[in-house]
């Protein structure tokens, strides 16, 4: 069976290498690439992973950042591989929460007197 995997998106680490600690620092580049983004698209391809991105997006970031793309994004086992490993018992303990659990909370009565 083939291992399922996901990535790790570096956009952020990469630009601030780079002395890029603005997500609106990306605008000017890619419009001189022919992108043009809102401020908040630009924001969320920084901030969060995308799902979909254009390969012309892509190609524009590499050569604005001068990185790879194994720079920018890492191959990584999916989370539900990580889990059943996790239950196999290969992985660490320190991985995961261990024998931390939150203590139950218990309401008690108010006295309307």
């Amino acid at each position: 069976m083939a291992a399922k995997l996901d990535y790790h998106w570096h956009l952020r680490k990469i630009m601030a290498d780079r002395g890029m600690f603005s997500t609106t620092d990306l605008l000017p580049p890619l419009a001189e690439r022919g992108i043009t983004l809102s401020t908040s698209q630009v924001y969320r391809l920084v901030v969060e992973r995308p799902e979909r991105l254009s390969l012309k997006i892509l190609m524009a970031l590499l050569d604005i950042l001068n990185c790879t793309m194994d720079d920018l994004i890492e191959p990584i086992a999916a989370a539900g591989t990580a889990k059943k490993a996790a239950a196999a018992g290969s992985a660490p303990e320190s991985e995961g929460l261990g024998g931390l659990r939150p203590k139950r909370a218990r309401i008690k009565g108010v006295d309307r007197s």
